[in-house]
């Protein structure tokens, strides 16, 4: 009875906890650090869905193509934000409710004139990514730019532990990119947080659809856990709008 009991409870302990992977893209997703314990909007909002239902959540700070890894691996119950593609679907299961859909934009050096007019204008620029991002959801033509063995030399994929994109604008500030494309939050929080507006901005159009992040649950994880917790994610996301999503960027000083 004894070792029914405790089996019983040590399986109950391990459904209540929550392992989330993520990566840093602030203000959406942030690593605490000494200065601060946040953890951005995102990260938030998935905090007061789960504690809601009792839930413990461990969080595990790593590069979006590891924390994939450890999606698919089992390592890690989830991963809060990922766009959607049907490749992906092979490894994951996706929320049927998005954490949000997001404007793009460029950024470009200050005395830039450049502005998007599809794949034609991006020719001859130097433009910046990280590894195994994918911007096919809101642009085949500008992923497919990206792939193209024959314009190697013209992009720079930046890699690293921490934070990518603040190197990309640290590097466009010091003209060794032209152009790099992202959620316009993202751009608005990073121009403001290293204080480069007299060497950079922010430019529109971006890039032609909303870029739509949506969160991504293991397979390796027994299907009534993976349901439970796509339940709770879905109910949960659908009551935090308007008035309460508001208050979460305006935490962060950026607006949707």
């Amino acid at each position: 009875m004894l070792f029914f009991t405790g089996t019983s409870i040590s399986n109950l302990s391990h459904a209540k906890t929550l392992k989330v992977c993520y990566d840093q893209w602030a203000p959406m997703t942030i690593f605490p650090s000494e200065a601060s314990n946040e953890r951005g909007v995102v990260i938030d909002m998935l905090a007061q869905i789960y504690s809601s239902k009792n839930y413990k959540i461990e969080y595990y700070e790593v590069p979006l193509a590891r924390g994939l890894d450890m999606v698919a691996e089992g390592l890690c119950d989830m991963l809060p934000e990922y766009l959607f593609s049907k490749q992906a679907e092979k490894n994951f299961v996706y929320a049927n409710q998005a954490t949000f859909s997001y404007l793009t934009a460029f950024v470009v050096r200050r005395d830039d004139p450049w502005r998007y007019n599809g794949i034609e204008s991006i020719k001859g620029k130097r433009i910046a990514t990280g590894p195994g991002w994918d911007y096919s959801s809101m642009s085949v033509s500008y992923q497919n730019y990206i792939d193209e063995p024959k314009n190697s030399n013209l992009i720079e994929v930046v890699a690293g532990n921490n934070d990518v994109v603040k190197r990309i604008f640290l590097m466009m500030s010091e003209n060794r990119v032209d152009l790099y494309a992202d959620n316009e939050l993202v751009l608005q929080h990073m121009l403001n947080k290293l204080n480069l507006h007299d060497k950079l901005k922010i430019v529109r159009p971006g890039l032609e659809k909303k870029l739509l992040e949506i969160p991504i649950f293991s397979k390796k994880m027994p299907t009534k856990r993976r349901q439970e917790l796509i339940k709770i994610w879905n109910e949960g996301r659908l009551s935090i709008k308007g008035d309460k999503e508001a208050m979460l960027f305006k935490k962060y000083k950026v607006t949707l």
